[in-house]
């Protein structure tokens, strides 16, 4: 059985967060472990409040089960504070054979609320980018990174050499932000590798980003490199946005078993 960890805050909602990264691992064929960061009460409409977990607590929490279970790869997502960071940074550390790390550095939720502190966001590059295997920003994360406008591809080229000095060995650059392009570039310090896909006329994306990177985590874990796992998290993400649902007033979640309920009949 593959195993892989999520560190990352809880949505109310089910769409993105643990609930997402856990349906995604299910999906992609991993048993799913969880390390709650923090809480936030949102549903379609937007976030309303978060609450923090302790420092301790989250330590705690990556502590047992390290103590315990073999983790083949971990998916960090959500962390707002700096004390949070270096939580985490710290019990990552002193791990001995650290598994595989994909980080999805989430700063603004899709309703605009700002999921990272601003003082945090230095701390989480110096703590946790040189502890990651993959880092998966979108283009706002990416210029809020590194405090540049990202317009075009070669602009895209730029950021990831520059965000993989920060420490990541991989960087995804997700672009389903750009004008006329739906093209994610992946980039391994020597080569860029484009991955574009046509862009998908729907509003229910909630929970993407978190999606695709556990389900890049999972295929990882079942021991793919980082090009076959990014290039099947796309695939398997692309299918979940295409069959997204309304489930509020507000944006839906992507449909994290479609394949799988069509395969079983529960669906046509």
């Amino acid at each position: 059985m593959f195993r892989a960890l999520t560190i990352a805050g809880s949505d109310s909602c089910g769409g993105a967060g643990i609930q997402a990264d856990l349906k995604a691992f299910s999906a992609n064929g991993a048993y799913g472990m969880s390390v709650i960061t923090a809480i936030t009460a949102q549903n379609t409409m937007g976030v309303f409040g978060i609450q923090d977990i302790s420092p301790e607590m989250i330590k705690s929490q990556i502590n047992v089960i390290f103590e315990d279970i073999r983790v083949d790869a971990i998916k960090i997502g959500m962390v707002s504070k700096i004390e949070s960071i270096k939580a985490i940074s710290s019990s990552l550390r002193n791990i001995k054979n650290l598994p595989l790390v994909v980080l999805d550095p989430v700063m603004i939720s899709k309703s605009g609320f700002k999921l990272l502190s601003i003082d945090a966001k230095d701390t989480l590059v110096k703590e946790l980018f040189p502890l990651t295997t993959l880092l998966t920003p979108n283009l706002p994360e990416a210029e809020e990174i590194l405090m540049t406008e990202i317009k075009s591809l070669e602009d895209m080229k730029e950021a990831a050499q520059k965000l993989r000095e920060f420490g990541p060995k991989y960087v995804l650059i997700k672009g389903g932000h750009l004008e006329n392009e739906a093209t994610d570039l992946l980039f391994d310090g020597e080569k860029f590798v484009f991955l574009p896909e046509e862009r998908i006329n729907t509003k229910h994306t909630h929970g993407t980003g978190c999606t695709l990177s556990s389900a890049i985590a999972a295929n990882l874990a079942k021991g793919m490199n980082i090009e076959e796992a990014v290039k099947e998290g796309k695939r398997y993400i692309t299918c979940a946005i295409e069959h997204g649902f309304e489930l509020g007033k507000g944006v839906g979640p992507t449909n994290h078993f479609y394949e799988l309920y069509k395969r079983a009949g529960i669906i046509e």
